[in-house]
């Protein structure tokens, strides 16, 4: 009798949903089962396929549980809807096993999609068993990244949490008009290579009030990147904001204005075509080299390319940066000296190292220092 009750409240509520201006499918009606046991994939994707088959807004909705999802393809070429919505009241698991998802690049993969938008719930990754793997040195699968967005327009995120992924959190390649905002990233500081968010190619990016614990870059910006706001975020454990990994290939688009503000975090920049980014009202706390531009970063000091940078980088500003400082050297400018830093910009800064005065050092790096700037200025 309580199945059957179940079963038309369920058809009640999917009905009633409909008749509204925006349409709602629940996944439990669509077979879904909140056991975190029973495969439910099929359900969360027939859910997607009716909503992409409207004309007019829609809403998938995800009741409190855990539901348990292999790897999920969410594409958008052929996906008439305008505006999609995920409401999560429940959490989505990725499979224990990691073999299952951990080669398959994303677990969850949105491509070519407009106008979708996820509000509240949570995605454990699980990962800790593939990291487990890989420390270990055994031969072990990639790992895939819990929540990806490649080539979409007009994406919300808000009040989502993401843990424990195998990878990377959060990617945003090749995405236009895109707002992060309460986004929650919870990982152990000991996870590899386990960036919170990941932007990529993208433009008019905003990411606010968010806090990101995790074992790599806080937010990582890769090439391609232009019109980016990040505010008001709180990192750590992790290695803080950067923007690196550039000037791997010969031709290659870079990155340009950033904002970054009212954020607890670490700032790194490395090896790219880069200009018109400010750093502005930032908390440091035991942060090694706090600020620091280094275009002879290698990662793990492995395949390092023996050539000079030819990055340039020029009009970063630093503004209103006070905290402390993990290692001595608080203030870091290691540029290219085919390619100078130009440009750089330093005002009201107060970083100290062990309650004592840290130090500042330059190498190609030409700028202005203005207000009060302690470690004394290097440019």
């Amino acid at each position: 009798m309580a199945a059957i009750l179940a079963l038309i409240f369920s058809f009640i509520f999917f009905c009633s949903s409909s008749l509204g201006a925006t349409i709602t499918y629940n996944v439990l009606t669509m077979g879904a089962k909140p056991d975190g046991k029973t495969d439910s994939t099929k359900a969360v994707l027939t859910a997607w396929a009716s909503a992409c088959a409207l004309e007019k807004p829609a809403a998938i909705y995800v009741p409190p549980g855990r539901y348990l999802l292999r790897a999920a393809y969410f594409g958008g070429k052929n996906c008439k809807n305008p505006a999609i919505t995920l409401r999560l009241d429940g959490t989505l698991v990725a499979p224990s096993d990691y073999h299952v998802i951990g080669n398959a690049g994303s677990w969850l993969k949105f491509e070519s999609v407009s106008g979708v938008s996820i509000y509240g719930g949570m995605l454990d990754g699980q990962g800790s068993g593939l990291w487990a793997c890989k420390a270990s040195g055994r031969n072990c699968p990639s790992g895939a990244t819990t929540l990806a967005f490649y080539s979409s327009n007009n994406i919300v995120v808000n009040g989502l949490t993401s843990l424990n992924s195998q990878m990377f959190h959060i990617v945003m390649d090749g995405c236009h008009n895109a707002k992060l905002q309460a986004v929650k990233v919870s990982a152990s500081g000991r996870s590899p290579n386990k960036d919170g968010i990941h932007l990529q190619s993208s433009s008019d990016v905003t990411i606010l009030n968010s806090h990101i614990r995790t074992g790599d870059d806080c937010i990582s910006i890769g090439t391609g990147n232009s019109s980016l706001w990040i505010e008001n975020v709180s990192c750590g454990p992790g290695h803080g904001i950067s923007i690196g990994s550039l000037g791997w290939d010969l031709q290659e688009p870079g990155v340009q204005n950033v904002t970054v503000k009212d954020t607890w975090s670490r700032e790194s920049a490395s090896n790219g075509f880069v200009k018109g980014v400010l750093f502005q009202n930032i908390v440091m706390v035991n942060v090694d080299n706090p600020v620091i531009i280094d275009q002879n970063y290698c990662p793990n000091h492995h395949n390092c390319p023996k050539q000079v940078s030819g990055v340039k980088i020029s009009d970063v500003s630093y503004d209103n940066i006070h905290g402390t400082s993990g290692t001595q050297v608080a203030v870091k400018f290691q540029c290219s000296k085919e390619h100078p830093c130009s440009g750089i910009r330093l005002e009201d800064m107060n970083l100290t190292y062990k309650d004592r005065t840290a130090k500042a050092s330059c190498l190609n790096a030409d700028g202005t220092a203005s207000g009060s700037v302690q470690p004394t200025s290097c440019l």
